[in-house]
């Protein structure tokens, strides 16, 4: 299979961008990359610490500086921070030299994943529920606008998201080629 653009995971925390994109690029022998990471690598310093010292708008800032770097870098598997398919300008960019797959999963399995995890800056309030709930809320609209849903849930396991994935790139020959396969 070729790889023709960046596969985007786009998706709430806890959703398993990290986990299914790191075996969609290795089910598709590309790179895997992931935006919080690289901000970090380029910021020295967590996302933790960069929220709690430059903030969430700071944040965003640099987080579409990456995406935008990553995206015109050879095709790979993108994981995206939460936030990041909140941005029109963000969105746009994926559409145009990616494509955008949303893992979809309910709000209990969210909670149920991230609760114990103190990597989550956004969660770091009074109720972190209530703000995860919230933070599920705000942004159903905007990740209905991504290219592709796949679901994301309990019983399916990061194999079977992945091959999902896989099924539906694989209907999309502008994003991903059959290269010498034969039936």
């Amino acid at each position: 299979m070729l790889l023709n653009k960046t596969v985007v995971l786009v998706g709430m925390m806890g959703s398993g961008k990290s986990a299914v994109g790191k075996a969609l690029a290795t089910a598709l022998n590309v790179s895997f990359l992931d935006s919080d990471h690289e901000i970090s690598v380029a910021a020295n310093r967590s996302i933790s610490e960069i929220f709690k010292r430059d903030g969430d708008a700071f944040f965003r800032i640099v987080e579409s500086q990456i995406i935008k770097r990553l995206l015109h870098g050879s095709p790979c598997v993108l994981s995206t921070g939460g936030g990041a398919f909140m941005s029109t300008e963000n969105r746009a960019l994926i559409a145009e030299l990616g494509i955008s797959v949303f893992l979809k999963a309910d709000l209990q399995l969210l909670w149920e994943r991230v609760r114990h995890k103190s990597s989550r800056p956004l969660l770091k309030t009074s109720n972190p529920k209530a703000t995860l709930t919230k933070i599920f809320e705000d942004r159903k609209t905007q990740y209905d606008q991504a290219e592709l849903t796949i679901t994301s849930s309990a019983s399916c396991s990061i194999a079977q998201t992945t091959q999902n994935v896989l099924d539906a790139l694989a209907q999309r020959s502008d994003v991903l080629n059959t290269v010498g396969v034969q039936i």
